[in-house]
């Protein structure tokens, strides 16, 4: 599908309910929570290296500066040593690598989750592939489409709370605008987002609160435990929406097959 294919299904959209998508939601949570929680627990468990890459440099160099120092808790004039700039600098650099290094694998994991949740969704056959976007095909667009994603987010910070509250729908549907097109180039896959993102800013940002208000409670009923379980149901409804505006290649695809078949 081209990308003026997709602009102008956007443009055309009809209006959409939020309670048929907020139930449509419900239903293929049913299908997908296993899924969901399985993309969380690795996302977890491929942040802790990352997370190692900030905490052990600083828990070095804060027991160095200790170790370095003439330590005298009686002498009233010590004060503690400070980090050196060099440090400083250092753990920055290294700060950045890990958020990158997360929003990369986040990401990937899903974008991959809403291909798993269409096989599901429309009952088709396929591999769960959560690695699927880590790929040789994929992992060099992966990573820029990352590092875009979090520039935006920290100049929509930078720019005060409300640009980020704007940005946030938006971005939403990076993950799922590339599931779908991967072919796209990434400043393609980040205008597309935007373009849905403002076409359906309003019923995105009520589901994605609503989503996420509901998936917190019923996950501090279970005992906090249960918020891993539930936590994906906020991620289904930019799915249906997109499912609804703009649909899926191969459905057209076996449209056209069809009809060629009944001349």
């Amino acid at each position: 599908m081209s990308i003026s294919e997709i602009q102008q299904r956007i443009q055309n959209a009809k209006d959409l309910d939020f309670g048929t998508i907020f139930n449509q939601s419900i239903e293929l949570f049913k299908k997908v929570w296993v899924q969901g929680l399985v993309t969380l627990l690795l996302n977890m468990v491929l942040a802790i290296p990352l997370m190692m890459l900030i905490y052990i440099p600083m828990i070095v160099t804060g027991m160095a500066d200790v170790y370095a120092s003439s330590y005298d808790p009686y002498n009233p004039y010590y004060s503690e040593p400070d980090i050196s700039p060099i440090a400083m600098i250092i753990l920055f650099v290294l700060y950045l690598i890990a958020m990158l290094g997360m929003s990369v694998i986040g990401l990937g994991l899903k974008s991959a989750f809403y291909r798993i949740c269409k096989l599901k969704d429309l009952e088709q056959m396929g591999k769960e592939d959560y690695f699927y976007f880590f790929k040789k095909p994929y992992l060099g667009k992966t990573i820029k489409l990352g590092l875009a994603y979090i520039g935006i987010t920290l100049i929509a910070a930078l720019l005060c709370f409300l640009p980020l509250i704007y940005a946030i729908v938006p971005l939403t549907y990076v993950f799922v605008i590339y599931a779908f097109n991967p072919d796209k180039s990434v400043s393609e896959i980040i205008k597309l987002s935007f373009d849905l993102g403002n076409k359906k800013w309003l019923i995105t940002f009520g589901l994605i609160i609503v989503a996420g208000l509901l998936a917190g409670i019923v996950g501090f009923i279970m005992c906090f435990v249960g918020i891993y379980v539930t936590a994906s149901f906020s991620y289904l409804p930019p799915y249906l929406i997109y499912k609804d505006v703009v649909g899926f290649y191969d459905d057209n695809e076996n449209l056209h097959i069809e009809e060629n078949s009944s001349l």
